[in-house]
């Protein structure tokens, strides 16, 4: 008889919009229930499912219990409570999980076909796919110490979905962050938070953020390591490898928009702060003019500068998870941009273009630059030691004609 599993520690970080899909609403239930100073953010599991094709958004009561029927199956297989199970889902808003059938089908995988291989993994993300045109799969290992202080090899591994409805605010997708790593649930969500607010907060494909956004980061324990401490070397060290992974998902998402051609990458160094530097990072990313002229390789670079005199910060929860105290969030939270368009600085695929006035190029070999996988705009602000940086791709017609025909 093969011994139970234990569960594992888990924080998570949802949706804003203000529609909440079923799956989020059950999961928040149950981490409050296994931690109830979590308020849903963190707590114990022992293990989650994903649905795809059927978003379970906007469904109401029968919705909700359609995912409590999912989450018993699932809680039946694995030989836990049914709060010991968390959710996901993605596809179509509006529409009705066949609870019935899942179920049973859940219940099944979990008692007998559960794996935890590399190939585990890979089927995960392939499973995850809904409008994807391909998996997204990112690993990054380091090394912890155990209780004697030897060094034990730790694996951060993660798994995301998600090419459309793709806007900061933590953007529109699935992922499922895993390591073997022991650290409390309390302080998995100290390191998580702040990891999208640079990462998957800096992600858009189309300025739609959907009602099932969702990230998971379930840590085992299994590779024998020490424990976790806030404050520790540790710490920043974990928090470092899980910030290499989902910046890497986060990329992928980027570039596999619907539609795109090309992942488009903005750097903004010399912001008053980080978190203005972020602002003007996604102002331009989310630009269509700006992602439109990239499409076809135009390299008009004063659509950028437009785009950087309209960022604006983020909001205020946004800011204070991302280190700002609580004051000073609720002060800047959705203020404008310090800027100074002298001091401002473009450069478009490694050519400089504007250094506070226009500045001569070679416009048709700045076109052939642009014709390649990823476009990279590096902005200069010129005015502290901020920086930071967002991603996003080209707006194609293939995507208006994927989005006019989603359920038909």
């Amino acid at each position: 008889m093969e011994p139970e599993l234990p569960d594992a520690s888990v924080a998570a970080v949802y949706t804003s919009n203000a529609v909440v899909a079923a799956p989020i609403v059950l999961s928040q239930r149950h981490l409050a229930a296994t931690v109830p100073l979590g308020a849903g953010r963190y707590g114990w599991t022992r293990g989650l499912v994903c649905t795809a094709g059927c978003a379970n958004a906007a469904t109401g009561a029968d919705g909700l219990a359609d995912q409590e029927r999912v989450a018993r199956g699932l809680a039946r297989g694995l030989g836990t409570d049914r709060e010991r199970t968390l959710a996901m889902s993605t596809g179509v808003i509006g529409t009705r999980l066949p609870a019935d059938r899942l179920a049973p089908g859940i219940a099944r995988l979990a008692r007998e076909g559960l794996a935890s291989d590399g190939e585990a993994i890979a089927a995960a993300a392939e499973a995850m796919r809904t409008t994807d045109s391909r998996s997204k799969v990112a690993t990054a290992l380091l090394e912890l110490p155990d209780a004697a202080g030897r060094p034990m090899p730790v694996i951060v591994c993660g798994v995301a979905k998600g090419v459309g409805m793709i806007h900061p605010r933590m953007a529109t997708m699935l992922a499922v962050l895993l390591t073997d790593a022991a650290a409390a649930p309390h302080l998995l969500h100290a390191l998580l938070r702040p990891v999208v607010a640079r990462t998957w907060d800096q992600l858009t494909i189309d300025s739609d953020t959907s009602p099932n956004d969702t990230v998971f980061l379930l840590a085992s324990a299994a590779s024998g390591s020490a424990p976790v401490q806030p404050g520790r070397p540790e710490a920043a060290a974990l928090g470092r490898a899980l910030e290499s992974v989902a910046r890497s998902l986060a990329r992928q998402q980027a570039a596999d928009g619907e539609g795109a051609t090309t992942l488009i990458t903005c750097q903004v160094t010399r912001a008053v702060d980080d978190a203005e530097a972020r602002a003007v990072a996604r102002s331009v990313v989310a630009s269509s003019l700006v992602k439109a002229a990239v499409h076809r390789r135009d390299p008009d670079w004063g659509r950028i500068a437009a785009a950087v005199g309209n960022a604006r910060l983020a909001d205020a929860a946004i800011l204070e998870a991302a280190g700002l105290d609580v004051d000073e969030a609720r002060r800047r939270g959705g203020g404008a941009v310090r800027l100074d368009p002298s001091l401002l600085r473009i450069g478009l695929c490694g050519k400089d273009v504007f250094a506070g006035v226009p500045v001569p190029f070679d416009r048709e070999a700045l076109r052939r630059e642009m014709a390649a996988p990823e476009v990279l705009i590096r902005l200069d602000l010129g005015l502290g030691d901020g920086s930071g940086e967002a991603f996003g791709c080209d707006l194609a017609e293939r995507y208006v004609t994927e989005n006019a025909e989603y359920t038909t």
